[in-house]
């Protein structure tokens, strides 16, 4: 099983975090995905911009792939499609592009657009298919609803075709997903009844985009506690603290969707997740663990068998 693991909520200073990325190395994770494009989550230490710390870390590990979300509005298109293309010229093979539209209110305090999530969907469509056509080395114009751009081209184009992997579950998005991502970043919980909804969603886009769903590879961010006892009240306190977009899943629930037990009850649990949801990449979301326990929870969770931390992508 190919295993990612994630670190976010600006809980890890950088010192602490590069350690627990080339432990990930070391112990043959896939990839690992750290805080992304928002701007203030939470007021905790180091508050690290997301592409400076994606960036920082490729530069000083060998062979893990890292990845942290890209929000639309943050970015202009090609200022996105060249800051990619001089990661992949840097670190080929290495960077895992994750976009979506996801926004929070306090990003107005930064002076960045905050629009409707209708429109930002749109405007992440718009994206998407400028950064195909600037990584393809195409001179691209376009005067579009969010997109304007005037003969832009990035050089050097990437040597391969960069997978994209939008995260989301709403229909909307979905059908982006369908159009235009290689990988579709389940944001869900673990949980058959409401992974299918959203993957009958996502095949009725597919067949009105003239596309087989199964050429769209599929990971998930899993809540994993290994070493907790799955018995103990607090792993329902914890997996709402560190998932309040999962605000409204009964606490009966949370049992199914959190991991907790010792290691390899753990690694067994994602696995039998990883294949009942059809999953290529369950990523163990250890986000907000302190460094000493987040240790241990790698080593909990390593890996049997080595992967290729870039065959995930095509």
């Amino acid at each position: 099983m190919s295993l990612a693991v994630a670190f976010t909520w600006h809980v890890l200073p950088f010192e602490d975090l590069l350690a627990l990325v080339r432990r990930a190395e070391a112990l043959g994770f896939s990839a690992v995905y750290v805080d992304g494009d928002v701007s203030l989550l939470a007021r905790r230490r180091d508050v690290l911009e997301g592409w400076t710390l994606t960036s920082s870390l490729l530069a000083r590990t060998e062979r893990i792939a890292i990845g942290s979300i890209r929000l639309v509005t943050h970015w202009n298109a090609a200022r996105l499609a060249q800051a990619v293309a001089t990661q992949e010229r840097v670190t080929p093979g290495r960077l895992r592009f994750l976009i979506s539209v996801g926004a929070q209110p306090i990003d107005r305090r930064f002076g960045l657009p905050f629009p409707p999530a209708s429109e930002r969907i749109a405007w992440l469509r718009e994206t998407l298919e400028v950064l195909r056509a600037l990584w393809r080395g195409e001179v691209v114009t376009r005067r579009g609803e969010h997109v304007h751009l005037e003969e832009a081209w990035i050089s050097p184009p990437p040597a391969r075709r960069i997978p994209i992997a939008v995260a989301g579950r709403g229909r909307a998005l979905l059908r982006v997903v369908a159009e235009q991502a290689d990988a579709w970043d389940v944001n869900l919980p673990p949980l058959p009844s409401r992974v299918a909804a959203a993957a009958e969603h996502l095949d009725a886009a597919c067949r009105a985009a003239g596309r087989d769903p199964a050429t769209i590879r599929r990971s998930m961010w899993i809540f994993s506690r290994p070493g907790w006892d799955p018995a103990d009240p607090r792993l329902a306190e914890e997996f709402r603290r560190w998932n309040p977009w999962f605000g409204d899943l009964p606490r009966g629930e949370i049992a199914e969707a959190a991991v907790a037990g010792e290691g390899g009850e753990c690694r067994r649990r994602l696995a039998a997740l990883a294949e009942a949801l059809h999953l290529d990449e369950p990523v163990a979301d250890l986000s907000g663990l302190e460094a000493g326990e987040a240790l241990r929870a790698l080593d909990a969770l390593a890996p049997e068998n080595n992967v290729d931390p870039r065959g995930w992508s095509p």
